[in-house]
């Protein structure tokens, strides 16, 4: 058994992962210095990240011209993601469908 096969990867409590995230939402670190601050890789803090912060609510009627920037950015995000998930999706079912045929 080679040294890779016996290590164990880190656990991490949720306190600690609260905090890690904190960093990036409240106190304005980027992933890439919160993860190094807590030594943690970008990934897992990018993951606690989407599982513990809530997605931002939708600007209303009030909205800055700056706050209406932001939710078009992320809006447009989503929806970039969301397409190229469809993508992958369709090929899979007809990779699947003519795999069953």
């Amino acid at each position: 058994m080679d040294d890779q096969s016996k290590r164990k990867r880190p656990t991490y409590s949720e306190e600690f992962k609260r905090d890690a995230v904190r960093l990036v939402v409240e106190e304005g670190y980027s992933i890439k210095a919160a993860s190094q601050a807590v030594g943690v890789c970008e990934a897992s803090l990018r993951g606690w990240h989407a599982k513990l912060v809530p997605p931002p609510e939708p600007c209303g009627e009030e909205a800055t011209v700056a706050e209406l920037r932001d939710e078009l950015k992320r809006v447009r995000r989503q929806l970039k993601r969301a397409e190229l998930e469809r993508e992958i999706l369709k090929k899979a079912t007809a990779y699947f469908a003519k795999e069953s045929t």
